[in-house]
Formats: C-alpha cells, structure tokens, sequence
C-alpha cells in the first residue's frame, strides 16, 4: 500500500497584479508531493518564485497576490480555500515554518518563553505552568542548556545561532506533520549553519515530519535531502532523488547551477556561470523560461515552454532536448 502524501500540491498558480495591467506569474503551475520523513530540496536562483511556493501552502499570500489555481493536499485534506480561521488552527499545529531571518519572525517586544508558550497554549491547551515547562523541555531538546534563562530573555540577547534554535524550538512545539524551512542558514556563519541542518535533521527524523527545505545552496541539498525540485522562472524544471540529480543534471539550468559549485576533485581555473539574469516574474519569455539564457537553445524554444516530463521513471525535466512521457 503507497504511503499517503502529508504535502501534495497540483498545478499551483500564484500571480500577482501589478499596476499598469501587469501580471507576475511567481508561482506558474507547480505540482509535487512530500511523505512523512521526507526531506525534498527547492532550490533555485532568487526570484525563482521559491519562498512564494511555501507562502502559498502557509496561505500567508498578501494582496496584489493571492492564489489563482490549483490544490493544497495536507494529510488527505484539501485546504486550498480554508478561510483565516481555519488557517490559524492549521498553522503551527499542522503546518509549521522556519524563516530565514529569526530577528524579524521574532517578537522583539516579548521574552522568548511568552512567544513559545502563546504557541504552545493556543494549539495544545495547556495550562500557563504545563506550557512553560514544555517551553523549557523544547529548548533543551534543540541544544539550549540555559533554557530557564532564555525563557526571561528578549531576541535582541540572543546570538543569530541561538534565536535560529528558538525558532525551530516554536516551530516542533506542536508536533507538525510538515515543516518548512526557507533558507534556514541564510544569516549564520558556516560552523553554526551546519548545528542547525544538522539538528533540523535529527528533529525531523525524530518526530517523522516532512521537511521541504528551500534553499539556494547544492552544497546543503547534497547533504540533506532526499529528493531535489529545481525550480525556476516560477516552474518546476527539473526533479528527481539527490544522488541522481548530482549525477546527472538534464536542464541546462541545473547543469550552470553545478557547473557554478568549486569540486575538490576537479582542478579548474574558473567556475562555470550563467549569462543573464532571472527574468522579472511579469515579464518571462513567450516560449521556454529559459531560453534568454540556454546554451542549446533552439527555434521553438523561443515559442513553445515544454512540459515537465520524464526521462525515466524518476527523473523528470522540463526541457526540449528531452521530449519524453508527459509527467502526469
């Protein structure tokens, strides 16, 4: 029997209408799935539409913006079109995120244990005393020995590493069933992004969530995750497990992104790059997102944007050098 999605979207569409009559397509038609235990990598260049995607499945889209098309699938419920209130109930409980800069997410008016036991006794009932004591039980458990005193203290007292573990400590206060983490590392130094993938992994294990972490660093997918979405121009380009998306990229985009990265077994004088820039999401070429870039661009590159498909059973690309089965 196939293990039930605890994350499945379809065909997800996220525009935003800007003035003057312009539409920008950040999230254009994007379907995937994630199962308990699961780590899947999005990752992509910025402007990718990639934090737009997790904002979408949080339902925290702000006008001009707000979602155009398609479905949110948690643990067999579709929440596409659930109102504010029931969002409030979902988030955090069944969803939870981890942003990438924790001195804005936090509170800097409130003491580290008010911000995590609010959480804890808005979804899990409990009383002030319970939920200080699970508070406490929580930042132990993401490796703060002080936990006591962290409770008295503001954001602004805490190391970048510190207020990171804090919010990985709110976000499992509830014992989601899926956590999203966007650019969990981005502000921290290299020794301290490391503790923190490393016990976003060992909690995620821990409690069996999904994980879908979004980030711009192969080096930190290679590491961590299971499966790779690379995702570009607002789509989908390319998926497929880690250990085959390393091996052999099929999207030229993913080629320059690895071609980008320094290898400590290659001697090269200089690292690979990709011309250009993303396009602005109101303004994507008429055929493939990619082709003002593309080192094998071809004629109807430039009027056709190919469909995801499959170039065996678990590799799927969206790219007309490889014309195969259609992705369902």
């Amino acid at each position: 029997m196939t293990q039930q999605a605890v994350l499945q979207v379809d065909n997800l569409k996220t525009y935003f209408h800007l003035e003057e009559g312009k539409t920008a397509k950040a999230v254009d038609d994007i379907s995937f799935k994630i199962s308990p235990g699961e780590t899947v990598a999005l990752v992509g260049e910025s402007g990718s539409g990639k934090s737009i995607s997790a904002l979408s499945i949080m339902q925290l889209i702000n006008k001009p913006g707000r979602i155009e098309g398609g479905k949110i699938t948690l643990n067999g419920k579709d929440i596409t079109n659930y109102n504010a209130k029931q969002m409030t109930k979902i988030r955090g409980n069944d969803i939870a995120m981890i942003f990438q800069e924790p001195m804005t997410a936090l509170n800097p008016v409130f003491t580290i244990g008010n911000q995590i036991t609010e959480i804890v006794r808005k979804h899990k009932n409990m009383s002030r005393q319970e939920a200080h004591q699970h508070a406490v039980h929580l930042l132990k458990l993401v490796g703060l020995s002080r936990a006591e005193e962290i409770m008295k203290e503001f954001p602004h007292q805490l190391s970048g590493g510190m207020r990171q573990r804090v919010m990985i400590a709110m976000a499992i206060s509830c014992d989601p069933m899926l956590l999203i983490a966007d650019e969990p590392t981005t502000a921290l130094d290299v020794t301290i992004q490391a503790q923190i993938l490393d016990l976003m992994n060992e909690m995620k294990e821990r409690f069996q969530m999904a994980l879908l972490l979004i980030t711009h660093d192969v080096g930190v997918v290679s590491q961590y995750a299971d499966r790779v979405m690379v995702m570009y121009g607002g789509q989908i380009v390319e998926e497929a497990t880690v250990d085959v998306l390393l091996e052999s990229p099929k999207h030229p985009y993913t080629q320059g992104l690895l071609d980008s990265l320094p290898m400590v077994d290659k001697d090269v004088n200089r690292l690979g790059t990709i011309k250009g820039t993303v396009p602005p999401a109101y303004d994507f070429p008429s055929g493939c997102r990619f082709s003002t870039r593309c080192p094998h661009v071809m004629e109807k590159c430039h009027s056709h944007n190919p469909r995801l498909s499959t170039s065996d059973s678990e590799h799927h690309v969206r790219c007309h050098l490889y014309p195969s089965e259609v992705k369902e």
